[in-house]
């Protein structure tokens, strides 16, 4: 697989979204936050991972499509744990909308190639 910044920085934050849920965790955050932050979070990048893998465009397309949906949840999550006070790492959701625009380009840049 070459190298993709999109899938480095899904993983670093994947890693990133791991360490808070842990740290949420120690801070006795609601374990429903915490689960949902954590299943969106990760899912960013495995599927990325998995859309470089596609058996196809149309499959790359639809596995992209699902990363976006995944990383505007995170999203959600992140700004509901900023706001109620549970967390307070804003940069968090800097770089989860900074992979979220990655996506939007790079499916963007795959539909137009695939008319």
């Amino acid at each position: 697989m070459a190298d993709s910044p999109l899938i480095d920085k899904s993983k670093l934050f994947a890693l990133e979204v791991i360490r808070a849920c842990k740290a949420l965790r120690e801070a006795k955050c609601e374990g429903a936050l915490i689960s949902q932050f954590l299943r969106s979070g990760t899912s960013v990048g495995a599927n990325i991972r998995e859309a470089f893998y596609a058996q196809g465009k149309a499959d790359f397309i639809a596995k992209m499509q699902i990363a976006l949906k995944e990383c505007s949840e995170t999203e959600y999550w992140i700004e509901l744990l900023l706001e109620s006070g549970y967390y307070d790492d804003a940069s968090m959701l800097e770089r989860c909308t900074e992979i979220k625009r990655m996506l939007i380009a790079s499916l963007n840049t795959a539909k137009k190639n695939n008319i």
